[in-house]
């Protein structure tokens, strides 16, 4: 029987496929229709096909254009591999959940998406964390602080357009250089065998962190998630207070080595529920500081922009953007 479906050449499927929730939503022409978002939690399904196959049929399977899907890890030989979760898939498992063929089906990484969705947020959706002048030219970094870290560069394109590379920088060295900072990358090398940067700058990272400092103190309270933290962190409660201290010093040092990496005088994003949810506490525990604490580049750094993004949706605009540039000028650079 013939396919009786209306078709929708220009409708695509963008999804964020993060270590706790998955975001699904429909788009045209590189723009989310926001009203059609949904999130599912990764716990309950047994992995993305499944996932997009619920969203697709829930909406009446609508005919698609294409797919391009963001993962929270590294892709590789065309497959994703989530780095939180035991999931991995690739254009061919997701094409068969959406009727697509694979060609249409873009996969990247959750950071390459942040960074193609910049300069097409939500008005409104970036606050200023340090300020300095911009280059329109020039390259831009997103910076993840969630469930994991990562970073991507955003690099201008010739002709127009851009280009976003990936990493894994969250598991690289922790770079530590107070006296407790040391201690607590001893601490996570013993329990967690690396002390990468992951284990401390992310959600189970400030976990992490307070359970370092439980151990100094012992028949305090016990080890605390990272909701339960910030809960006693708006509480004023002294422990919680030197974990975010710790975490933000870190996280300034972080996002430092990473402008001095790749120069982004076009300004850094950082994105992610925890850098959302400590950003109150940036100045107060000298994320500023911690960023330029470079010794006789210290005043190099002043020349980097920073700015949190709190739009949720930006990886879902991030693969809309790179639907239309699969046949365009934006390019994901996959291993």
């Amino acid at each position: 029987m013939p396919d009786a479906r209306p078709l929708s050449p220009a409708l695509t499927l963008v999804a964020d496929v993060g270590g706790t929730n998955t975001r699904v939503a429909f788009a045209r022409g590189g723009v989310v229709d926001t009203a059609s978002a949904v999130k599912f939690r990764n716990s309950e399904a047994s992995g993305l096909p499944e996932v997009l196959a619920r969203f697709h049929a829930a909406a009446g399977a609508p005919a698609l254009a294409g797919a391009s899907v963001a993962v929270a890890g590294p892709v590789h030989g065309g497959t994703g591999q989530l780095t939180n979760l035991a999931w991995s898939f690739d254009a061919t498992s997701l094409g068969a959940a959406l009727a697509l063929v694979p060609a249409r089906v873009g996969i990247l990484n959750d950071l390459q998406a942040q960074g193609f969705a910049l300069g097409y947020l939500a008005p409104g959706s970036e606050t200023a964390l340090i300020a300095a002048p911009r280059d329109a030219a020039g390259v831009q970094l997103v910076i993840g602080i969630g469930t994991g870290f990562n970073a991507a560069p955003v690099h201008p394109a010739p002709g127009g357009g851009r280009v976003v590379a990936p990493s894994e920088c969250g598991h690289v060295t922790l770079p530590a250089r107070t006296e407790i900072e040391m201690a607590l990358s001893h601490h996570i090398a013993r329990e967690y065998g690396f002390p990468g940067v992951e284990e401390a700058l992310s959600g189970r990272g400030l976990g992490h962190i307070d359970a370092f400092l439980a151990q100094r103190s012992p028949g305090g309270l016990p080890p605390r998630d990272s909701a339960q933290i910030m809960s006693a962190l708006t509480e004023g409660e002294p422990r919680a207070r030197q974990a975010a201290e710790i975490f933000v010093g870190l996280l300034g040092r972080v996002a430092g080595d990473l402008a001095l990496v790749h120069l982004p005088f076009g300004g850094i994003a950082l994105i992610g529920g925890m850098a959302r949810a400590l950003a109150p506490w940036f100045a107060e525990f000298g994320f500023a500081a911690a960023f330029r604490d470079k010794g006789r580049f210290s005043t190099f750094l002043e020349a980097f922009a920073v700015d949190l993004v709190e739009d949720d949706l930006a990886a879902l605009t991030g693969c809309a953007r790179h639907q239309t540039g699969l046949s365009g000028h934006e390019t994901a650079i996959l291993p």
